[in-house]
């Protein structure tokens, strides 16, 4: 496959469901990164795998949302117990390499 395929395409939840979104990374590709988009916010970094291995994850990672990336299957996405604050873009994104984040000393 040439390009990511996210499903569903659109998810409509109440408060307190569970939600969960899917990611096919492109094939050959091992880094799999999963950010939010909420309205009038910058785009937010929510974790990253290498493999199934999670690399780097924001602190909201483990509380209400969960993320997960199995070998030969879709990576994903779950929120645990929806709130209103939840509404959102949620992008996932692969590739073939990752560049280490540098902190200026």
């Amino acid at each position: 496959d040439t390009k990511v395929t996210q499903r569903p395409r659109l998810l409509v939840k109440a408060n307190e469901q569970k939600a969960k979104m899917e990611c096919v990374p492109i094939k050959g590709h091992s880094y799999v990164y999963w950010y939010r988009k909420k309205l009038d916010e910058e785009l937010k970094f929510l974790v990253y795998f290498q493999n199934e291995e999670i690399i780097q994850k924001a602190e909201i990672i483990n509380e209400r949302f969960s993320a997960q990336c199995p070998q030969n299957s879709s990576c994903t996405l779950e929120i645990q117990s929806t709130e209103s604050g939840d509404a959102a873009l949620y992008f996932c994104a692969s590739s073939k390499a990752t560049v280490p984040n540098v902190s200026p000393s």
